[in-house]
């Protein structure tokens, strides 16, 4: 198999089982937000789960993404030192889950009453089950990566998204309120854990063979390497959860709600970037061992065009269909959600190349620079929320993210291209293309916004921006049909 149909294989698996569990999670947040919690109750449900993120970060370290990275080495040099990689990970783990999860159950009250809402203490004492099964969940998706079988992660994200959905959902209408919603996600979660560390066990750790000693000095190297992922972990959980638990701080349940319902409108948009990011980034490092930097530049700067193509014209197609679908899917009591949507738009734009990029910096062995330059961003993010929040609202909380983000994708950029050489002319050329095929749709859409009373024509108006694209991109050569089939009928031949 060539690389290109490797990477079209995973990219397609992976994409699948992103939209099954953003499908799912877009079914919990509608249900959850249009049937069965009122807005309080949706906030109160997310503002725990934004402060689980928080403790997560000292449970998870950077250890999954680390040994994703020597697995992905050391399967191409050499295989017998991966049981050793995988035996000392899992051990490194259930050390630091025990005592973080210990100091979690014994000061669950004590950090609720910090927060000033003690009525958290309950969801923050199912938290200790919620960081175990999560934990491992995603530690099985990393390291699954490693490997390169996209399509053995993708399969636990997708259960992992189809259980915490029936889970959650039958909490709630058996009268458990948002803490059973909450207990869904623990039991979806663990659901998937117990899939993904089946698979690493059963598929790679028990038939390899191991090496007759473990390589002097790997195991350090393994925890160094994790230092500074577990920097950018933990800058990422700034950027993404601590604005959440500010909002909660500082304004009320129903602000989180607004909040939280615009970041997941924009996590649904963002998946097959995500998709994307996830899949090509094995084969950075992979590239880079073999010393095929060239075609490593030619898989990124394809990627990103073609992400961009994508993006720029769904980032400001939400910000001119937002209202309407807002208040017609969720309702208008979550109009509030509308201007934290469109500021977030930004975000939609700026992430989509995040997640393009930061995991390839982790496997072409930039993760500390990555990890400072994220470091540094999410400390003024931090700042920028306590000074916007209690100032302008929250609106403040998403201008803050987009401020900080734009600055944190740069020097992103920066970097990537000191590594590849990327051609920016070629690329300046295709972004300028792709913005002028934005204009045209958004013209477009705009005229026929005013129109829409209805979720049918809602989903009209996206289509006519959608169909303009299409033949734009088709027209200017930025889209080509032959390649599209012909990818189609790679993937469907594997």
């Amino acid at each position: 198999m060539s690389r290109q149909e490797h990477i079209v294989r995973g990219f397609k698996a992976t994409l699948v089982a992103r939209a099954v569990y953003m499908i799912s999670s877009a079914l919990l947040m509608w249900v959850l937000a249009s049937y069965l919690l009122d807005p309080d109750g949706y906030g109160a449900l997310y503002w725990a789960i934004g402060i689980l993120a928080v403790v997560q970060l000292f449970a998870d370290l950077g250890l999954g993404k680390s040994v994703a990275r020597y697995v992905s080495e050391y399967r191409e040099t050499d295989a017998g030192q991966i049981p050793y990689l995988l035996r000392s990970t899992i051990a490194v783990k259930l050390i630091v889950l025990a005592v973080v999860c210990y100091a979690l159950l014994l000061f669950h009250e004590q950090i609720a009453i910090l927060l000033g809402d003690p009525s958290a203490a309950p969801f923050l004492a199912i938290g200790v089950l919620y960081i175990i099964a999560n934990s491992f969940n995603v530690f099985s998706q990393v390291a699954l990566q490693g490997f390169n079988r996209l399509e053995y992660s993708a399969a636990v994200q997708a259960i992992s998204g189809a259980a915490r959905l029936a889970f959650a959902v039958a909490f709630v209408l058996l009268g458990f309120g948002a803490l059973g919603a909450l207990f869904g996600y623990v039991v979806g979660y663990a659901i998937a854990a117990v899939v993904g560390l089946g698979i690493i066990y059963l598929t790679f750790y028990r038939p390899t063979e191991p090496a007759d000693e473990y390589e002097e000095g790997l195991s350090r190297r393994l925890l160094e390497y994790s230092v500074p992922l577990t920097a950018t972990r933990s800058a990422n959980v700034i950027d993404k959860q601590i604005d959440t638990v500010l909002v909660g701080v500082f304004l009320t349940p129903t602000a989180v709600a607004f909040y939280t319902l615009g970041k997941q409108i924009t996590d649904f948009v963002l998946a097959p970037a995500e998709s994307l990011g996830f899949t090509i980034s094995p084969n950075f490092g992979e590239q880079k061992a073999a010393g095929k930097l060239e075609q490593a530049r030619q898989i990124y700067e394809t990627s990103l065009t073609h992400t961009m193509l994508v993006y720029v014209p769904a980032a400001v197609g939400l910000v001119l269909v937002a209202e309407p679908f807002v208040t017609l899917v969720f309702g208008a009591d979550y109009a509030g959600a509308v201007p934290v949507l469109q500021i977030l738009a930004g975000f939609v734009l700026l992430q989509s190349i995040t997640n393009l990029t930061s995991d390839s910096l982790d496997y072409l062995g930039r993760a500390r620079e990555r990890a400072i330059a994220k470091g540094a961003t999410s400390i003024a993010n931090f700042g920028l929320n306590i000074l916007l929040i209690p100032t302008i609202g929250v609106v403040g909380a998403a201008i803050a993210t987009v401020m900080t983000h734009t600055v944190y994708v740069a020097v992103n950029l920066y970097v990537v291209h000191l590594e590849l050489s990327l051609r920016l002319r070629r690329l300046a050329r295709s972004i300028g293309l792709i913005c002028a095929i934005t204009a045209v749709m958004a013209g477009a859409v705009w005229l026929v916004v005013p129109m829409i009373s209805s979720p049918v024509m809602l989903v009209g108006a996206i289509a006519l921006g959608a169909a303009t694209w299409a033949v734009l991109a088709v027209v200017s050569g930025m889209l080509d049909l032959r390649q599209v089939r012909s990818v189609v009928r790679s993937g469907e031949s594997h």
